[in-house]
């Protein structure tokens, strides 16, 4: 009774609080959005994903930035909800929501056409939209639903307005990765959903480390046109990512992630830093941390043969026939 009474003095409360607050402030990095004063008036930028999460923050900031912000979502009533949120929180009716079902080929050839057909210049691509935990499903293309998600739709999504960046130059290309790419493994049946696990997150890492593999690969093949490509992780964030995982997971998931993971807010950051800060520019092929900061991928991230290999194989798969 004495141990009972002792456990459950407020006191425990406060510095239960307290832990929190100090956790939190900790997730913070040295660089701050609000902080910095670039400007994208004149500058077009398209964000995948952008309804929720951390994809919403990205377009919520280069809104506020003046920048033109195309919010590539697959669910219109969210899309138009995210919509009217960042116009009301930025003043800039410049924002608009165009369809896009990256897990389908075929939908990402529509929506690339449209914005060729639409938009006259391209500065910033953030490849943000991504699945984690979704069961074994194979598209209509032949992939799995993951990979096709994850990988190869903003693959060729990519591929499809590179002109578009290139004629605009300087431009920004900037891919959502994770920390646990260092799980991941390349085995290209993966991308047919063969010889693979669908435990938990096993399929998310794979297609996260096949994000930074082609992506320093992009960077290689567009040296020299003034448009860089790089890799983010956002770190652990508190998203909408973990949906398709078990309540128990979710649960357990969420009462952690309250003192220890970052929001989507605060999992925007690095990939804000990487398509609007000074001191990004020029920087290319490049792994950045949640924090902001530069560090190596894992060893096969970095492999150079592996690299053409995976993007010519990915731009095989990807090519109409």
């Amino acid at each position: 009774m004495i141990w009972m009474d002792f456990l459950c003095h407020p006191v425990w409360a406060v510095l239960t609080a307290v832990l929190a607050l100090v956790v939190r402030l900790q997730r913070r990095g040295s660089w701050d959005p609000h902080a910095c004063t670039v400007q994208l008036k004149g500058k077009t930028a398209i964000v995948t994903g952008a309804n929720t999460g951390i994809g919403k923050f990205i377009a919520l900031d280069f809104a506020r930035r003046g920048a033109r912000v195309i919010l590539a979502c697959r669910s219109e009533p969210r899309g138009r909800a995210a919509l009217k949120e960042i116009i009301a929180k930025t003043g800039n009716s410049n924002v608009h929501l165009r369809l896009v079902d990256l897990s389908s080929l075929d939908s990402v050839r529509e929506f690339a056409k449209r914005i060729l057909q639409e938009e006259k210049a391209l500065h910033i691509l953030v490849n943000n939209a991504g699945v984690s935990g979704l069961p074994r499903q194979i598209t209509k293309d032949g992939f799995d639903v993951s990979f096709a998600t994850n990988h190869l739709g903003p693959f060729l999504l990519t591929n499809l307005l590179l002109d578009l960046i290139k004629c605009s130059a300087p431009g920004r290309i900037v891919t959502l990765s994770s920390l646990n790419h260092g799980k991941g493994r390349v085995d290209f049946s993966h991308f047919h959903g063969d010889n693979i696990s669908y435990f938990l997150d096993n399929v998310y890492n794979h297609t996260k480390l096949h994000n930074i593999i082609c992506t320093n690969e992009l960077s290689r093949r567009l040296q020299g046109t003034g448009v860089t490509a790089n890799s983010v992780n956002p770190g652990v964030v508190m998203t909408e990512v973990m949906r398709h995982y078990p309540l128990m997971f979710r649960c357990l998931f969420n009462i952690v992630g309250f003192f220890f993971f970052k929001s989507a807010e605060e999992g925007a950051v690095s990939s804000i830093y990487c398509a609007v800060a000074e001191e990004t520019e020029g920087i290319t092929g490049k792994y950045f941390e949640s924090d902001c900061s530069l560090a190596l991928p894992a060893p096969l991230a970095r492999d150079a043969a592996l690299a053409l290999k995976d993007f010519e194989i990915c731009e095989r798969l990807t090519s109409k026939l």
